[in-house]
């Protein structure tokens, strides 16, 4: 079995400065990220929410078998930023701050310009796993706070970061690539984004991939300290 990068049997809070573990208080921007999602939840009124809603949203009917890719994305979330967390620092910093920068321009656009969306089915043709499933996910996530679309973004991160990889194979890349795009039309078939929340999301991700990727500060940033990380 591959051999940890880090040996994190030996974290203690205490140890968060060290340089061994220092890259683990970028983990603290999915608790600014709860926080804001609390606020714009529960202290922004339905009726301030813009309806997001186009021409191409009534053309695309609910596909409950989409639900699958939809779900998969929590799984190529945390399996992402587990497997960079074990054996690769560098690719763990760059996709938790693109995360963080998608999550914060979302937030501040949540903030601003509140929106909702208004095309989940109101009863399913068939009773099957899938449906209840997408009952129970509409019962839990409400369908305000939806441009630009973050299962997208998030989506888009995690391909760009496994394609910057120096050892990912072509398949591989491949392989992120399409999970990207399935996630990202699985957000519309599902009927939890409108195709504008998916558009939106774009230039989220152009604005992040050029800060984690660019010659930009904070990309320089992140490739000298890492050297400083795994010595």
């Amino acid at each position: 079995m591959k051999r940890p990068v880090v040996d994190y049997r030996q974290f203690r809070l205490g140890r968060l400065n060290d340089p061994r573990f220092v890259h683990l208080r970028l983990l603290g921007g999915w608790l600014v990220y709860l926080a804001l999602y609390f606020i714009t939840e529960n202290f922004i009124p339905l009726e301030r929410c813009h309806v997001i809603h186009c021409a191409l949203d009534d053309l695309i009917p609910f596909r409950e078998g989409f639900l699958i890719f939809y779900c998969y994305w929590y799984a190529l979330l945390a399996g992402s930023l587990l497997y960079f967390l074990l054996y690769d620092i560098l690719s763990f910093k760059r996709l938790q701050i693109y995360i963080m920068i998608t999550q914060l321009v979302a937030m501040v656009v949540y903030i601003l310009f509140p929106s909702v969306q208004l095309m989940r089915p109101d009863s399913f043709e068939r009773d099957n796993l899938l449906t209840r499933l997408a009952a129970f996910i509409y019962a839990f996530d409400t369908p305000t706070g939806v441009c630009p679309s973050l299962h997208v973004a998030y989506s888009v991160g995690i391909a760009s970061v496994w394609c910057h990889r120096r050892q990912s194979s072509g398949p591989l890349k491949a392989f992120m690539v399409l999970s990207a795009v399935a996630i990202s039309l699985s957000t519309a078939f599902v009927k939890q984004h409108s195709v504008v929340d998916i558009f939106a999301a774009v230039p989220v991700c152009l604005y992040a991939e050029y800060l984690v990727f660019g010659r930009t500060r904070l990309n320089r940033w992140i490739e000298c300290s890492d050297a400083k990380l795994v010595l």
